[in-house]
């Protein structure tokens, strides 16, 4: 069967990208995902959820805001506009992984992926602002930005490894623990949506409907995930220690642990503080940093060697490297 040639297959036919390169945009679609968390964090904290009033244009009658409209015009359309900026980056990445040799397809699907959930992100944004900031609506748009971490960090791993079948460096206890320990922290960014959805800070001074929840009550029940979570990295500490694992995933349980209690300070700051704007956003940027965390502990448990060849000691510490 004749093979179907493409822009991008007949770029990669005349053009080759260092691996390195291909490392570095990489690497940049996984920054600038969570730059947008932070970004789209400072749009609801400055009341600029209503910004532009419409989607996707800013007015019904312009592209970009107006004078009349203000810093919070400006502030909503800059959040639309880094979208923007986002996907070039993204098409960045998917260039330089198809024009690398050889030709890793798993790199460059994951790129793809990552393009396709920013514009569904893209398309529940705008529809945030067409249901005047739903918060459910709100919170789902912050969760897909957790996905767009979630397969950024995947592409940015597989660039970093071989093509071989993973080799776990830990038994399968250890492994399964690891993944409750991922999606407990899932549970605990989702749980944080609805303190937000509740909470006092909706996004713009009209009257935005919130999440009908005792904030109090939806407050405590965030903190009871997030001392689950933060037993659960002990535990993996503890265990990765009882086994002898290589010093990569000791050292990675140790930071998420870190950037868990981190979490954990700031947000009791925040409650006893009246949750003041600065310490929010630092907070929102905390929540991609510990999934993030937790990602790069997850997938240091086994390693990809090169096709034919063995994993040695210095690829399973190379993980812990940046």
């Amino acid at each position: 069967m004749k093979r179907v040639r493409t822009p991008f297959s007949l770029l990669a036919e005349r053009v080759t990208v260092p691996d390195r390169w291909v490392r570095w945009t990489a690497l940049a679609t996984l920054v600038c995902s969570v730059l947008i968390v932070v970004t789209g964090g400072a749009v609801r904290l400055t009341g600029s959820g209503l910004g532009c009033p419409t989607w996707p244009t800013c007015t019904t009658s312009t592209l970009a805001p107006t004078s009349a409209m203000g810093v919070h015009g400006i502030i909503e359309f800059s959040n639309r506009m880094l979208t923007d900026v986002i996907c070039v980056v993204i098409g960045l990445a998917i260039l330089a992984s198809r024009c690398a040799k050889p030709w890793r397809k798993e790199v460059t699907r994951l790129g793809w992926a990552q393009f396709w959930v920013t514009v569904v992100d893209a398309i529940v944004g705008g529809i945030t602002v067409l249901t005047h900031l739903n918060p459910y609506v709100v919170a789902i748009h912050f969760l897909l930005s957790m996905v767009l971490i979630l397969t950024a960090h995947a592409m940015w791993q597989r660039t970093r490894e071989g093509d071989a079948e993973p080799v776990r460096t830990v038994g399968r206890p250890i492994i399964h623990l690891s993944r409750v320990t991922v999606a407990m922290t899932a549970l605990l960014i989702a749980a944080g949506t609805l303190v937000t959805g509740s909470g006092p800070h909706p996004g713009d001074s009209s009257d935005v409907k919130r999440m009908p929840f005792n904030w109090e009550e939806i407050t405590q029940f965030h903190a009871d995930f997030a001392m689950l979570s933060i037993g659960l990295a002990v535990a993996l500490i503890f265990a990765l220690m009882a086994v002898d694992a290589p010093t990569a995933p000791r050292r990675l349980a140790k930071v998420f642990l870190g950037v868990l209690l981190a979490q954990g300070v700031l947000g009791f700051v925040q409650y006893f503080t009246h949750v003041p704007e600065l310490l929010v956003g630092i907070h929102l940027l905390g929540a991609a940093l510990c999934w993030v965390s937790v990602l790069r502990l997850h997938l240091s448990l086994r390693v990809r060697p090169e096709v034919g060849a063995l994993p040695r000691p210095a690829d399973i510490e190379a993980l812990a490297t940046v």
